[in-house]
């Protein structure tokens, strides 16, 4: 088997014009040198420099056997580039599946930072439903996730990334926005516009229970929103993420604490069984301290 260091040698040789110039550029003696020339001739079997005069020109045979070695040493060249890229940018294509409350602002906001750390990467994002999330990060169909809890599902690693606190919208000119706090007894006898079903939407109705009153839900819609435009229209109130709800700027509501806290919960998903590339983890830091920053 051809011994790499005698071809690191014979380059050498090479870009220098001599062994012995070669030698002094290595720090190392020129009999050194001419051993290894030596043996990697024995192994190949012809000569690689007619010697003379303190220089080494390539004979035909050693001129052809050089452009294969430097063909094979651009390869190698080409693979440490592709492996610093890997190192440094992962494999250079990530998946995320996002919550709607996250995906106008939060998530773009780690992306961003991560599109400045490493030029060219790309980034795929879906914004499904948390079942959807949950099943895709079981699957590796995508490298992030961020979802509200879910249960029965396996082959997720799941980490609490986010909770915060429901918030109630209201009409700018409704006597409750003159409240800083809203209570279930506040509420009791409006017009509420419903979240979809789910496990907000129950700890929301469970909430109205445990005081005893029965809560008025004229309408229903599934997303902040469009729960925040109906209120907005002055159709009724509604229990919202204030997340997503902080984004409405131009719609005349008032957001208010709700009381009790109702905390609403989103879970960082990745596949189980299997480490997260560079790049995952690089976006996974970015979106905690856009998730720090935001607390």
């Amino acid at each position: 088997m051809m011994n790499p260091a005698h071809l690191d040698l014979f380059r050498a040789v090479l870009q220098h014009g001599g062994m012995t110039r070669a030698a002094a550029a290595l720090g190392i003696g020129q009999p050194h040198i001419s051993r290894a020339i030596a043996q990697l001739e024995a192994e190949l079997g012809f000569l690689l420099f007619v010697r003379g005069h303190g220089s080494a020109v390539p004979t035909q045979e050693g001129a052809a056997f050089a452009h294969e070695v430097e063909q094979t040493y651009a390869g190698l060249d080409h693979l440490r580039q592709a492996a610093r890229q890997i190192r440094d940018r992962g494999t250079g294509f990530l998946r995320v599946a996002c919550q709607p409350s996250l995906a106008a602002r939060l998530l773009p906001r780690a992306i961003r930072r991560l599109s400045l750390e490493c030029a060219g990467v790309r980034v795929s994002v879906h914004v499904p439903n948390p079942d959807t999330i949950w099943s895709w990060a079981a699957s590796g169909q995508c490298d992030i996730g961020l979802a509200r809890p879910r249960s029965g599902h396996s082959g997720v690693a799941a980490e609490p990334f986010l909770t915060i606190g429901a918030v109630c919208a209201v009409p700018r000119r409704h006597p409750l926005s003159r409240k800083r706090s809203l209570s279930v007894e506040d509420l009791a006898g409006e017009p509420l516009i419903s979240g979809g079903a789910g496990a907000f939407q129950q700890a929301v109705e469970a909430a109205f229970a445990r005081r005893g009153i029965a809560p008025r839900f004229a309408l229903m819609a599934q997303y902040t929103a469009a729960r925040c435009g109906l209120v907005a229209e002055g159709l009724g109130l509604a229990i919202v993420d204030p997340l997503p709800a902080r984004e409405l700027t131009g719609l005349p509501i008032a957001l208010r604490p709700f009381r009790p806290e109702l905390p609403i919960e989103t879970m960082l998903l990745r596949p189980a069984g299997r480490p997260p590339s560079q790049l995952a983890e690089r976006l996974t830091t970015h979106l905690k301290a856009e998730r720090d920053a935001l607390a």
